[in-house]
């Protein structure tokens, strides 16, 4: 009897050795997606800022740079700048103190169930507006309608006081509730927004406005 011809695309062998080198490569990949990711998350030192080395997820003592937003025309989008060193709440943290009310800010943050309401990062709910860029919103810099509100002289003094009064200040039609955040707690809430501001978002989130001039010709805001 002459033999049969069979077709690759039939043949049980053919699909064996391919689901075998399929699953081979993707896991390879998932690999290396992995290391790739925990790098790009990782978050940077004190050592890096001082010297310049750009992290996608800077250091605490981020706290003690101005944190700045410019257009970059090859990824384009908005990134985070890091400048010079500005004081915060009246002094420069070392690293261990800043990270230690990085940590207390984060507490708070979900303590206070800041996400059932805001959006940070992308989670959270939709009623209120997004955290994610607040510090570097132009309404909270000097000559800004929040920060004169407060009648505050700095942007993170001015921040602590909303946060502790939020009543006091109608700035929003969905008026935020008195959460009971200490004045500690509220430092820590304004370090935690100052450095969640200096996070490579990749240009998250969309259409905030860029600058102070831009808020000072009219542009929207977000806070």
């Amino acid at each position: 009897m002459a033999n049969k011809n069979v077709s690759v695309w039939s043949s049980i062998p053919f699909w064996r050795r391919s689901a075998a080198w399929v699953t081979g490569f993707a896991s390879i990949l998932l690999v290396w997606l992995t290391f790739d990711s925990v790098g790009q998350i990782t978050m940077g030192t004190d050592a890096d800022i001082q010297k310049g080395v750009t992290k996608r997820v800077p250091a605490p003592t981020v706290i003690n740079y101005k944190i700045g937003y410019k257009m970059s025309a090859k990824r384009g989008h908005e990134v985070p700048t890091i400048g010079e060193k500005e004081l915060f709440f009246g002094k420069e943290w070392s690293p261990k103190e800043a990270a230690a009310l990085l940590h207390l800010g984060k507490l708070t943050s979900q303590s206070k169930n800041c996400m059932d309401c805001h959006t940070l990062l992308g989670n959270g709910a939709y009623y209120a507006p997004d955290l994610t860029k607040a510090w570097i919103d132009p309404a909270w810099q000097n000559g800004g309608p929040l920060q004169g509100m407060t009648g505050k002289n700095t942007e993170e003094e001015a921040m602590a006081e909303f946060l502790q009064h939020p009543s006091q200040y109608s700035t929003h039609a969905r008026m935020m509730p008195n959460l009971g955040i200490t004045a500690d707690e509220a430092k820590g809430l304004v370090a935690f927004l100052k450095h969640m501001s200096s996070i490579d978002t990749n240009g998250f989130p969309r259409n905030f406005s860029k600058t102070v001039e831009t808020f000072k010709a009219g542009g929207s805001h977000a806070h």
